[in-house]
């Protein structure tokens, strides 16, 4: 009885790699909605506190808005970078 070698199911480094980034950059929209939510639940500051809070919440929205930007640019970046296997169709046959 001869055993024929079982082909893998698991998928070459670089798809399976270029596959999580990608679900990755989906992600990015819902971490922003989550983080632009948090200032909901500060709790309300007293009258002499209000423009310090309001300071503090338009440089949080701001720096979450940056944090995304540079969160995207660095995904799509990384995206490009890794090589993409060629089709089976258009590889050499020996």
């Amino acid at each position: 009885m001869s055993r024929t070698p079982k082909t893998s199911v698991f998928l070459q480094r670089a798809s399976y790699r270029q596959r999580r980034l990608r679900d990755a950059a989906r992600l990015v929209p819902c971490l922003g909605l989550i983080l632009w939510m948090l200032p909901l639940a500060w709790p309300v500051a007293s009258a002499s506190q209000e423009d310090a809070v309001r300071s503090a919440g338009l440089m949080y929205i701001f720096g979450v808005w940056l944090l995304l930007i540079l969160l995207s640019a660095g995904l799509s970046r990384w995206m490009r970078v890794i090589p993409h296997d060629p089709p089976p169709e258009t590889r050499k046959q020996p």
